[in-house]
């Protein structure tokens, strides 16, 4: 990964130039060229590394911590001025560690330490970019005495990690919020377009910004304030990220907004009493890119400070790496926020459809997939024949009436017919006209968004795209619609074009804005999907929520602007929905750990009851994935299914986890005795015999190499009537045996967690791919369903 681009570029020019005019002085330059030459390969060399050391102690002085990672950074580098001259960040509140510009042999030197769990190589991560509430029941319109007793959140605090807000903005207004929680620790932090005394207020109480780890990537101060790249060094959100994840998860409610006048309504978050505090760690390059150490140092300061929800729409831009799987800034500093009660929400980023693209996938993370909600934006087609069908836009300008269609024939283009090819020739043959195209996700080119940007300036006057199903609309600009249409409608008016002796025409009316019914939900066709790579079994992602099409606020293009709302899509949208429904669920049950409040979400994930053996969406139908082609949504897409708040704040039982489980894991996947005691406060040690991973108290079995009887254990904890009995129901995988004992857990007074047994055999005689089935208790009010998942391997083959 070239982190140094331009420091090598210039580099390599002092080289040559020093090589070319050796000849005048040969002997004084050779030596000036023998220490520049030897000055600028460390420099190229140098590369940020997170050093990890685990817990901080509860008695541990903070400075005296701070002295001490100098200390480990001096020993190595041979000076304390070289110490301060690498140091990039000392993490010192919720664990102990430091990010610094090191060589990879002085990475490694500094690995072997004692006292250091491990050495990151820092990676580079990227965002992954209204009616929602309703859709999923939890809105003033479907009022529940949970969504009453929550308090819309109040007292709960969400620290969100992302591009920074737009502090203006009507939803962050703190109208009737009560005082600020007196257990906030967090700052305001001013800096460019950013006042701390005057941006923050009883809604927004926290803003920070995190920028020395991208800065030491790049090599130099960071390329902003230009006309590419318009950023503020400050939490104030450049991109419009964060402003819109923050209004999901906790905007304050705001009425009759809209996009343009499509999809007007109430605008908020899901949980609109509770309180924001923004950790901008992503920056306004190439779309948005984050440094996993300013990441971790983001992390590190959301402890300290003292939030409860810690939300997290951003994921690596790569295929998931064990290497970094394990250790990155994300997994670490989400270990540690789980540690003191934190609960952490990521998205599963948007590397979809492909299977093992999900991210953010340590068991500790509450991982999640995007949805659609029960909204379209039908846009009228009307063909010259008097043929009409409708497709999907974002069209808010003027009926075109009728014009010219036009399609490009591979006569007319040097570049293949995919719409992808069209902004890399001439267009004077479309001027004035729509043109029709094909696409497919997985064809080669540029956007179709980045197209239509560079088409808008030719004089084109729509584009109809002809696709793979998928309600994710394209972002195009105002005055070019892009009407989306599956490849049937688009092969109808080819046919119509190519029927045609004379010009063929084609009408384009207005977008309307369609809510309810009968629209049901899919998965998105972008949302990184399972089975988990890194370790198979443990599944991710673990739930869906709406992350297409989300309306919310956004930064304005002004600064002079205080409002401005725009519809996004992708796991990061998807992402504070979820949130949100933590923070409500947080202001309900106090007491209940992260593992308690996931395993509530996961387990009732389906919207209708038993014996319906498929997960269901909020109108009772079943969920399909986009994809190509689409299916039938299972585990890998969705988790537990969409996330149900109502059924979540009254899960009756819970799969909990505390310290011990996730030291079973550790063990399981390979840490040492010593790294392990180091993440914690004490000395652990793995037992004799290696835990499985299948055993640990997961919501959910994921078995991936089945081959003879395999028995696991979990335990669930009673959090509804003390009295109460549970019988089991399986509707098990296909060509799967299930046997549970013991089938009746009876709880009262003085029990309140029960363990049991799960034997699985297969009668599958060849290796098989995966099939998917449920194990459910249920007391006939509520249905604690988890997601089972098994693949049958008779014999190891070369696809493991």
């Amino acid at each position: 990964m070239n982190f140094f681009p331009q420091i090598r570029s210039k580099a390599r020019l002092l080289l040559v130039f020093l090589s070319l005019f050796s000849f005048v002085n040969k002997h004084l330059l050779s030596s000036i060229a023998a220490d520049v030459k030897s000055n600028v390969i460390k420099l190229i060399s140098l590369q940020v590394y997170i050093v990890h050391m685990g817990k901080r102690q509860h008695d541990e002085d903070i400075q005296l911590l701070k002295k001490t990672h100098h200390q480990v950074l001096a020993t190595v580098l041979g000076s304390k001025e070289a110490s301060a001259d690498a140091m990039i960040y000392s993490y010192k509140h919720g664990f102990s560690g430091f990010a610094a510009r090191l060589t990879a042999t002085q990475a490694k030197t500094i690995s072997e330490l004692s006292g250091v769990v491990h050495v990151i190589p820092n990676q580079l991560y990227k965002v992954q970019t209204t009616r929602s509430w309703d859709y999923l029941r939890l809105s003033s319109h479907y009022p529940t005495e949970f969504v009453q007793k929550s308090k819309l959140g109040d007292g709960v605090i969400i620290g969100l990690i992302d591009t920074g807000i737009w502090p203006e903005s009507d939803v962050f207004s703190d109208e009737g919020l009560g005082p600020i929680p007196s257990r906030w620790k967090g700052v305001c932090e001013s800096g460019e377009q950013f006042s701390g005394e005057k941006h923050c207020n009883k809604k927004l109480i926290g803003a920070r910004y995190f920028a020395k780890a991208l800065e030491a990537e790049y090599g130099q101060t960071l390329p902003f304030n230009t006309t590419e790249n318009p950023e503020y060094l400050s939490a104030r959100d450049a991109i419009g990220h964060g402003t819109h994840t923050s209004t999901t998860a906790a905007g304050s409610l705001t009425t009759n907004k809209s996009y343009n006048g499509l999809g007007v309504g109430t605008v908020r978050g899901g949980a609109p009493q509770a309180r924001l505090a923004m950790y901008k760690v992503c920056w306004n390059l190439d779309g948005g890119v984050c440094s996993g150490a300013d990441i971790l140092k983001a992390f590190d300061e959301a402890i300290h400070d003292g939030v409860d929800v810690i939300s997290v729409s951003i994921a690596a831009d790569m295929p998931p790496n064990p290497e970094f799987d394990a250790k990155n800034g994300i997994a670490v500093g989400a270990f540690h926020a789980v540690e003191k009660g934190i609960v952490v929400v990521c998205s599963a980023a948007n590397t979809g459809p492909s299977a093992q693209t999900v991210q953010n996938a340590s068991p500790w993370i509450l991982t999640v997939a995007a949805s659609t909600v029960d909204r379209s934006f039908p846009t009228l087609i009307a063909l010259g024949n008097n043929w009409t069908t409708m497709g999907q836009a974002m069209f808010t300008g003027k009926d075109t009436g009728f014009v010219s269609l036009v399609y490009p024939e591979v006569s007319d283009l040097d570049y293949p017919r995919d719409c992808k090819g069209l902004a890399a020739n001439s267009s004077a043959w479309a001027v004035g006209k729509v043109v029709l195209c094909f696409t497919s996700e997985f064809s080669h080119g540029p956007s179709i968004d980045d197209v239509a940007w560079s088409l808008r300036k030719t004089g084109i006057l729509a584009l109809i795209v002809a696709e793979n199903p998928s309600r994710s609309l394209h972002s195009c600009p105002d005055n070019l619609p892009c009407v989306q249409v599956s490849y049937e409608i688009g092969m109808k008016i080819l046919a119509y074009f190519r029927s045609t002796s004379s010009d063929a025409q084609v009408r384009i009316s207005p977008t309307k804005t369609h809510d309810g019914r009968p629209v049901s939900t899919t998965l998105a066709y972008f949302s990184s999907r399972g089975p988990n790579s890194f370790s198979p079994a443990v599944l991710k992602p673990d739930i869906a929520a709406p992350g297409v099409n989300i309306l919310a606020a956004v930064s304005p293009s002004e600064l002079e602007l205080k409002n401005a709302f725009a519809f996004m899509s992708g796991t990061s949208m998807a992402t504070p929905h979820v949130s949100g429904i933590v923070a409500l669920l947080k202001s309900l049950h106090w007491d209940w750990s992260p593992a308690a409040i996931k395993s509530a979400i996961v387990t009732t994930g389906t919207y209708k009851f038993l014996p319906i053996p498929w997960t269901t969406d909020p109108s009772g139908e079943p969920i399909f994935a986009e994809g190509e082609p689409m299916k039938l949504a299972d585990a890998f897409d969705y988790g537990g299914g969409i996330v149900n708040f109502n059924r979540a704040a009254d899960p009756g039982l819970v799969y909990d986890m505390g310290s011990e489980d996730y030291v079973k894991y550790l063990c399981a996947m390979g840490y040492n005795n010593s790294a392990i005691s180091l993440l914690r406060e004490h000395s652990t040690s793995c037992p004799s015999k290696t835990p499985s991973v299948l055993d640990i108290n997961l919501p959910s079995i994921t078995i991936p190499n089945l081959r003879n009887v395999t028995t696991i254990t979990r335990t669930v904890k009673n959090v509804g009537a003390v009295d109460a009995q549970y019988k089991v129901v399986v509707d098990p995988p296909f060509g799967i045996q299930v046997s549970v004992q013991p089938d009746i857990l009876k709880f009262n007074s003085t029990t309140n967690t029960i363990s049991f047994s799960v034997s699985v055999f297969s009668t599958h005689k060849v290796t098989t791919g995966y099939y998917f089935g449920s194990l459910t208790w249920t007391d006939g009010v509520h249905e604690v369903r988890s997601p089972m998942s098994v693949r049958t391997v008779v014999t190891l083959s070369h696809d493991g």
